[in-house]
């Protein structure tokens, strides 16, 4: 019997073939990011030539040589010791905020007492967290790592507190009716119900903490990019200002780049 032929695809199948990684990595840029960026930097050295003539001083727009040239210049030390305050925050972040969120599930009471701190505690601005760890505390690191947890956990909180009160009803009558402990309730119900809310919050706060940690690193620090970017801004070097930034952004792309392959992997059930 002769072997069997390739079933071609159907239109609501997609070919199964073989690509490079190489190729996977083409396809996943959008054409039209790759073209918004090539026309901001199109206008970004045009308005470096014309800033003499429209009153602008000359180094407030550098141009693109200037700032590869202050791209050249970035230490790795500054950007690994950010993404380590970064990383060790959030899941400090995480665990707090997910915790205070089951005990607020588990009794209305606690919740009575404490959703009023939550928010009094994400209504404070950044920097008034700022002056109150500089008054309180000597240690900068210690600094940093309390601006962001305090930042970030009550997002952790409210989220994770959202997404179990979305938990449909009548699933969690039927996982009852089977008597689970309250450790297997959770494990078998509620943690891969409220997962993908757990991503999206991961996603959110992962942007708010990039930014509030360079605002904390501005105070004290001695390394990182925050006290980078204050450095050159003492400086006056906007091409430095414009390179750090510009390291920042990519940063925070490559760890939302990891939480989308983690997105795909532990939800792959929903594909």
């Amino acid at each position: 019997m002769p072997p069997d032929e390739p079933r071609p695809a159907t239109p609501f199948e997609e070919p199964i073939f073989e690509r490079s990684p190489r190729s996977l990595m083409i396809s996943s840029l959008p054409r039209e990011t790759i073209i918004s960026i090539v026309l901001f930097a199109a206008v970004w050295q045009v308005m470096s030539y014309l800033a003499p003539s429209l009153g602008i001083p000359a180094f407030a727009i550098p141009g693109l040589g200037r700032i590869a040239e202050s791209l050249t210049k970035i230490t790795p030390l500054d950007v690994a010791v950010t993404l380590g305050r970064v990383l060790l925050s959030l899941v400090v972040s995480f665990i707090i905020g997910l915790l205070v969120a089951v005990l607020m599930y588990l009794s209305d009471s606690v919740e009575k007492y404490l959703r009023p701190m939550v928010r009094i505690l994400m209504a404070v601005p950044v920097v008034s967290w700022i002056l109150f760890a500089v008054l309180w505390f000597k240690g900068v690191e210690f600094r940093i790592v309390f601006v962001l947890v305090v930042v970030c956990a009550p997002v952790f909180t409210v989220d994770a507190l959202d997404n179990m009160r979305e938990v449909s009803r009548d699933l969690k009558q039927m996982i009852r009716s089977f008597r689970p402990t309250p450790l297997q309730f959770f494990h078998k119900l509620m943690l891969p119900a409220i997962t993908p809310g757990i991503i999206t919050s991961w996603k959110i706060t992962l942007s708010l903490a990039i930014r509030v940690v360079t605002i904390a690193e501005l105070v004290g620090a001695v390394t990182g990019i925050g006290h980078q970017l204050s450095v050159a801004q003492e400086l006056f070097s906007v091409a430095d200002v414009f390179a750090w930034t510009l390291v920042l952004v990519v940063l925070l792309f490559f760890l939302e780049a990891l939480l989308v392959r983690l997105e795909t992997h532990v939800l792959r059930w929903r594909a």
